[in-house]
């Protein structure tokens, strides 16, 4: 997927009336993060439980994890993406060897200041352009309804897709405001499963299934997705969740 985003700009530009609602949905995508970038220093930062020089770390961290994948072997750089939070690295993307998956997990592991590293990069033939498109759709949308959704504090989430599958990666407030994060997420079209790895605030690992005899009622049910969805048929049934131990 990591393709995809050099190239997204220029598919913006050039996509077919067919299938604008798919490129647009990363070309909004592009056009959020410029705008994170250029407010990092302001109200965004503040509202991160990371907090400014939790931003500044994790930043530097993705970019000596790019620059040491490219040193070694650009086809890495090119094929992996990092997403980083609080020091805790997710790794997605198609490898066509396990030495170059090894070689990834290995990088990132002792990059200074990471403190855990989540190795989900595949080994398999790398996806192909519609593919990265479509992965790029799915976690476009998937922000998109977190932002609007007011049980959650979004800027707290990183979001990445590879094949279909949601890796989700950040700190939430509460064990309710995770649940309904992820069954966003599992109810997006073409999502095939969601992984977890986001943290509540306390930094106790994340526990799926319901809440606790006498905890307070979770969120009212996530109704599904209230965009249209071209060439996106829905699931019968809400997609898997996989909740790691952290």
């Amino acid at each position: 997927m990591a393709r995809l985003h050099r190239a997204l700009a220029l598919i913006c530009t050039v996509a077919a009336p067919a299938a604008l609602p798919l490129a647009l949905g990363g070309c909004v995508e592009l056009v959020v993060v410029g705008g994170i970038a250029a407010a990092a220093g302001g109200g965004y930062a503040v509202g991160q439980e990371r907090g400014a020089d939790g931003m500044a770390n994790d930043f530097t961290i993705k970019t000596e994890i790019a620059k040491a994948l490219t040193q070694t072997d650009p086809q890495l750089q090119a094929a992996i993406t990092t997403s980083v939070y609080n020091g805790r690295v997710v790794l997605t993307g198609r490898v066509p060897s396990p030495a170059m998956k090894a070689a990834a997990a290995q990088i990132a592991g002792r990059t200074h200041q990471v403190r855990t590293v989540y190795d989900e990069v595949e080994v398999a033939p790398v996806e192909g352009i519609w593919d990265d498109a479509k992965d790029t759709w799915i976690t476009t949308q998937v922000r998109s309804e977190m932002v609007v959704d007011p049980s959650i504090r979004s800027v707290n989430y990183a979001i990445e897709t590879e094949n279909g599958s949601v890796y989700l990666i950040g700190s939430a407030r509460s064990q309710g405001e995770l649940d309904r994060a992820t069954r966003i997420a599992r109810h997006v079209p073409g999502v095939k499963r969601v992984v977890s790895y986001v943290e509540v605030r306390s930094g106790a690992p994340v526990v799926a299934g319901p809440p606790a005899l006498g905890a307070s009622p979770p969120p009212a049910a996530y109704p599904g997705p209230s965009y249209p969805s071209p060439g996106y048929p829905r699931p019968a049934s809400p997609s898997p969740i996989e909740v790691q131990k952290l």
